[in-house]
């Protein structure tokens, strides 16, 4: 198989620009101690990020409010807010969904 030169320049590329975002910041604040209340609000980033996707996705479809059709998706995600609270952690929450939804697709 052969890969084109300008193809592999535009993977090396991406690859630059997706992982100098992720490791600039970090090795700079690796050498910071941050005070506890900065450790505690970053660490809610990911819950927040995690919320805001799904309520878009959940509440919203062609730019309007969903109906009843989305209930069982609704009920499931109560689960998942749960799992989130407890543990904190994004891959309880997205099996934690998953295990709902399905069981509520078998049922519904």
């Amino acid at each position: 198989m052969e890969v084109r030169p300008e193809i592999l320049i535009i993977i090396i590329g991406s690859a630059i620009v997706t992982a100098l975002p992720r490791v600039i910041p970090m090795v700079l604040l690796s050498r910071l101690t941050m005070p506890p209340w900065l450790g505690a609000w970053l660490g809610a980033v990911p819950v927040a990020i995690l919320v805001a996707l799904l309520a878009t996705e959940l509440l919203v479809a062609n730019q309007r409010l969903v109906g009843a059709e989305a209930l069982p998706a609704l009920i499931a995600i109560v689960p998942v807010f749960v799992v989130v609270a407890i543990t904190r952690s994004l891959m309880g929450a997205v099996i934690a969904g998953m295990l709902t939804v399905s069981l509520l697709r078998m049922v519904w």
